[in-house]
């Protein structure tokens, strides 16, 4: 028995002293060489390790040690400072980790859609923009799409980049715009995190805690639910082409070409990005946030749930970053030729409405888009009116950032008088103003005979007596020429009485 005790405590004593020994420090892989830190906020470093040792971390003379708790996590609050750099930042423990060529300065995370994942090399002009790429002072981090049902500490393994010809190639075209323009405009670095991912839709960017607080978001549960089935009746499908594929190769014939099947369970799983590629970034300080998304939620049963999604999306953001109501500013959908009937204009409305929550900021893009293809290559133009909104509620700038926006209506004779916010200047490009229809009691709409007076257009149609409501440009692809004195196109709108 005592042989036995002895054996047992050495080989104890043995695991322990290597754990020990092999107790290496391990940095999340959000921070790496070249990467932007938030100035003014408290730099918050995160790790894990395979022991319990005391972890050091310096950054700027200033040095903050952590245990790593029971599951091998450590964090260090470092506090806040000026934009700036380059600076190194050391992580010690039972080994040592050195990041050089850091930067502090304002960090942007850009997500959504397939319009935000757009890269920069196939934007208008693409040679000639990445010609002008080589911005030290900007850094570009790229998040791979994945999925995960719950929420993930950490995000699979990535490493910030200078900004260049090469990697802005291969970046968001809106987010690397939209940080140019702000580098320009405010002298700091700068940093990117492109979150996005193609076809996916509102809800898998919620977390389902968020969406399970709102009663009112089930229809989102039910939209999956259907591409759930649809999914499923795919299997079978899925199944013959696999076999079809394995016979050719073993016959050793071309492979057959199939129709290329989305797997809409990655991409539209309520709340699965959010954990996934979200909630791993909410203990990193940020600036604020860019969001292009909403052609998946555009479809005439999914559109009018929206606002209360998107406001939910925000909200829950907020939160869960736990910094305040930092600037989120976010593209209205473009033009385009969908045959959906109102499902986009209806979205671009929630869209609208989404503008009562603080510090938000919309860039209106009916005039920019390509009316034949979703995936319109002008993203400059969509970037400096996010650039615009941000300099505006994000730096505090007195400059005009939005093109008219609705306020209220009021009767004027048989006419309806319709006031805008941002409406200094109110001119029709082309000529008479367009895309106006107006209805009675009976909410039958004619088209409007519209003309500016000042600050507001008076819409008309001598068949309406007693006209109640007003729209403008409430198609898919609407013709709508209204702008402010800054060029800025108004946004489509439904009054409601």
């Amino acid at each position: 028995m005592k042989l036995q005790m002895a054996l047992f405590l050495i080989v104890c004593g043995g695991t322990l002293s290597a754990s020990v020994v092999s107790a290496e420090v391990r940095l999340s892989s959000i921070y790496s060489d070249h990467m932007v830190l938030q100035r003014d906020l408290p730099v918050i470093v995160r790790g894990s390790s395979d022991g319990y040792e005391k972890v050091a971390v310096t950054f700027r003379g200033e040095t903050r040690t952590a245990v790593p708790d029971r599951f091998g996590r450590w964090q260090v609050i470092l506090p806040p400072g000026p934009a700036g750099g380059p600076f190194a930042m050391e992580i010690d423990g039972s080994n040592s980790i050195r990041l050089s060529d850091v930067l502090v300065g304002d960090v942007w995370v850009a997500s959504g859609q397939s319009n935000m994942e757009f890269y920069t090399g196939g934007v208008v002009n693409a040679a000639e923009e990445l010609k002008s790429a080589n911005l030290p002072e900007i850094r570009l981090l790229t998040i791979a799409p994945v999925t995960s049902p719950f929420p993930l500490d950490a995000i699979p393994t990535t490493r910030w980049v200078t900004c260049s010809p090469e990697t802005a190639a291969h970046f968001s075209a809106v987010a690397f715009f939209f940080g140019r323009d702000i580098q320009a405009d405010q002298k700091v670095p700068i940093g990117l995190i492109d979150s996005t991912w193609g076809g996916t839709p509102a809800e898998a960017w919620t977390s389902i805690r968020a969406l399970s607080d709102d009663g009112s978001l089930m229809p989102a549960f039910a939209a999956w639910a259907h591409a759930m089935q649809d999914e499923s009746n795919l299997i079978p499908e899925k199944a013959f082409e696999k076999r079809k594929r394995a016979l050719a190769i073993q016959l050793g014939l071309p492979e057959p070409a199939f129709p290329n099947h989305v797997d809409m369970v990655a991409r539209t799983t309520p709340g699965g990005l959010y954990n996934a590629m979200i909630a791993p970034l909410t203990h990193v300080p940020i600036r604020g946030v860019i969001w292009f998304q909403g052609e998946s939620n555009g479809s005439v049963e999914q559109a009018p749930h929206y606002a209360r999604l998107f406001q939910a999306l925000i909200r829950d953001w907020r939160r869960n970053w736990a910094q305040g109501d930092f600037p989120f500013l976010f593209v209205q959908l473009a033009n385009l030729e969908t045959n959906m009937g109102d499902g986009w204009p209806e979205l671009r409305e929630a869209q609208r409405q989404s503008l009562v929550i603080k510090n938000t900021g919309m860039a209106v893009t009916i005039d920019i888009g390509d009316a034949k293809d979703v995936h319109f290559a002008n993203k400059q133009d969509v970037a400096h009116r996010l650039a615009l909104a941000a300099r505006a509620i994000a730096y505090n700038e007195t400059i005009e950032y939005s093109g008219p926006l609705f306020r209220f209506q009021s009767r004027d004779d048989h006419a309806l008088r319709i006031w805008f916010d941002h409406s200094s200047g109110l001119l029709a490009k082309g000529g008479a103003v367009k895309g106006f229809q107006i209805a009675g009691p009976e909410v039958k709409f004619l088209p409007a005979d519209a003309r500016i007076d000042g600050q507001c257009v008076v819409v008309s149609n001598g068949e309406i007596e007693e006209p109640v409501v007003v729209r403008y440009a409430w198609k898919d692809n609407p013709d709508g020429n209204l702008y402010n004195q800054a060029g800025l196109p108004a946004s489509p709108f439904q009054s409601r009485e």
